[in-house]
């Protein structure tokens, strides 16, 4: 099992200590941001998707869908994985070759680091936490998510988040961000504050596997963690 030391240094944040470093109050949700007018596809989350209102209906739909043009060159869809009644909703981007193959998402290297990440902020796969994806099948060559293929998938996702009815999401990535915000703006604008998908706070930051490639952002990273810990406190003190 990693220690806490080992989970910061697999993060680049430098020690334990840090933890204890006194945090301002969460944000709340920025009223002034410019977001995109919701899509007729965005139900209120209260809405009923009758195919898919139970999860075994939910599995059956993701293993045999065909809505796109992934389900060619896919070995499975990949629905997602940990507690379905968790408070913590972490969504990133699309399978790779690894989840693809095992079923899985976030396995492997970026995995690993999501994995530290959770620890970082007191949490861990499973355990009050469920993680999922935009995309249900694999790109080939794990190219970038193509908007039909988002929209395809966009009711599997909408009924995950139905079901599970976490208390905040958490976005990885560029894709994750922009999907669920249905907006244009850049991951570097989009982070560092409170948004709102329906009812629910989120909050966004990268993909694990964008800062293995980009070392210096884990620490703002880090800092999109606390801003996500402190927000679920308050919700937890509200």
């Amino acid at each position: 099992m990693l220690s806490r030391d080992d989970i910061f240094e697999e993060l680049g944040i430098g020690p334990v200590w840090r933890l204890r470093e006194a945090m301002p109050a969460a944000p709340q949700a920025d009223a002034g941001h410019r977001a995109a007018p919701q899509s007729a596809d965005s139900p209120p989350l209260a809405a009923r998707h009758v195919p898919l209102a139970r999860w075994d209906q939910l599995e059956d739909a993701v293993a045999h869908c065909t809505a796109c043009k992934l389900h060619g060159t896919r070995t499975q869809g990949v629905l997602g994985v940990g507690d379905r009644n968790a408070d913590w909703l972490f969504i990133g981007e699309a399978p790779g070759a690894d989840e693809d193959r095992l079923g899985e998402p976030f396995v492997g290297q970026a995995g690993r680091l999501l994995d530290a990440m959770l620890a970082a902020i007191g949490l861990a796969r499973g355990d009050n936490v469920y993680i999922a994806n935009v995309l249900k099948s694999r790109p080939p060559g794990n190219r970038n998510p193509e908007p039909d293929e988002v929209a395809a998938c966009r009711p599997y996702l909408l009924a995950q988040i139905e079901l599970i009815r976490p208390k905040l999401i958490v976005a990885l990535g560029r894709f994750a961000a922009q999907s669920l915000l249905q907006t244009d703006e850049a991951i570097g604008r989009l982070r560092g504050r409170v948004h709102r998908f329906q009812t629910l706070p989120l909050v966004v930051t990268y993909h694990p596997a964008y800062l293995l490639r980009n070392l210096p952002d884990k620490a703002r990273a880090w800092e999109d963690l606390c801003l996500a810990r402190r927000t679920m406190q308050n919700l937890a003190d509200s």
